[in-house]
Formats: structure tokens, C-alpha cells, sequence
């Protein structure tokens, strides 16, 4: 095992917790909601980079500065 660089955690309204997990370069989490999955990835590379897939066709990948521009509404999401 490499350095713990980054933890993760998880809590549900079913006062279900999950925290301390602990990761080197990548986590992510996967939510099911019927057919359909919706997946928040953070990794660490030279910047830290955000992925936020739901389903198959709609996807966004950025830097973690990219992903708050967008939040903001100061970068336009690909299309």
C-alpha cells in the first residue's frame, strides 16, 4: 500500500456511515437508482480531477478548479 493521501466517507438517512476510508490515488462512489447509476469519482494526479458520470451519456470530467467553475455557472458544460 501507498500513502494515504485523501479519505473518504459516506452517510445515508439511515444513519448509515461509512468514514476514515482511506486512499492513495482514486475513490469513488456509486449510487443505483433502479436501471440507472449515477458515479462521483475524485482522483489525485498532478491536480485533483472530478468525474461525474450518470448512465452511459452524460458525463463530466475536470479539475477540481473546472468542476467549481462550472458549479458556479462560469464554465459552460461540454456538450
Amino acid at each position: 500500500m501507498g500513502e494515504i493521501r485523501m479519505t473518504g466517507e459516506m452517510r445515508t438517512d439511515y444513519d448509515c456511515e461509512s468514514s476514515g476510508l482511506p486512499a492513495e490515488r482514486w475513490g469513488e462512489a456509486v449510487f443505483k437508482i433502479g436501471e440507472e447509476e449515477i458515479v462521483v469519482e475524485i482522483s489525485i494526479e498532478k491536480d485533483v480531477v472530478v468525474a461525474i458520470m450518470a448512465g452511459e451519456d452524460a458525463a463530466w470530467r475536470g479539475t477540481l478548479k473546472g468542476f467549481k467553475q462550472l458549479l458556479r455557472g462560469e464554465l459552460e458544460p461540454a456538450n
